[in-house]
């Protein structure tokens, strides 16, 4: 009977002994400032990067989408904002070609949308190739009002859908 104990005793010592090592093993700290966590933050950033993602799902890296006001192609300053880190980050990833989308909410005839659409889409492309990026990574297509995020017939709907986005075409 104390044979059976002693075994029971030594297996949990065993275990515990186990537990603690490897516990102690993935909670070691970093320095914050090591290459090891700027490794990381990229590959995060790389994992989000699929090759037809879009800023509209967020699997465009860390493109984020343009919004626009109403009948209105013109940046307004938080978007340019934004424009200014696509840029840095677009600099920085020279492999990475992008389709820039025109979009508009649901209000106006096809071809208004389509037109306006298309102007988003130019704007967005002429103020990033201003910023350094080459005009040769983009390409822009229109949608007008026929690919929505946000379906619904009031203005929080509308604010969404009148936009630009990315869309990784090569990476």
């Amino acid at each position: 009977m104390k044979a059976l104990h002693k075994k029971s005793f030594f297996s949990i010592l065993l275990l515990t002994a186990t537990l603690i090592v490897t516990g102690c093993s993935s909670t070691a700290k970093k320095d914050s400032g090591s290459t090891s966590d700027s490794m990381v933050d990229d590959n995060a950033s790389q994992s989000a990067l699929e090759l037809n993602g879009s800023s509209d799902e967020n699997t465009a890296g860390p493109l984020k989408t343009i919004y626009f006001a109403f009948d209105s192609a013109r940046l307004t300053e938080t978007a340019k904002e934004t424009l200014n880190q696509n840029a840095m980050w677009l600099k920085g990833a020279e492999n990475v070609d992008i389709q820039i989308e025109g979009h508009c909410d649901e209000r106006g005839g096809q071809q208004y949308n389509l037109a306006l659409g298309e102007s988003r889409a130019k704007t967005v492309k002429k103020y990033l190739e201003t910023l350094g990026v080459s005009s040769d990574r983009m390409s822009i297509i229109s949608y007008g009002k026929e690919k929505p995020v946000a379906y619904g017939h009031d203005e929080e709907a509308w604010s969404k859908n009148r936009r630009s986005n990315f869309v990784v075409t090569a990476k």
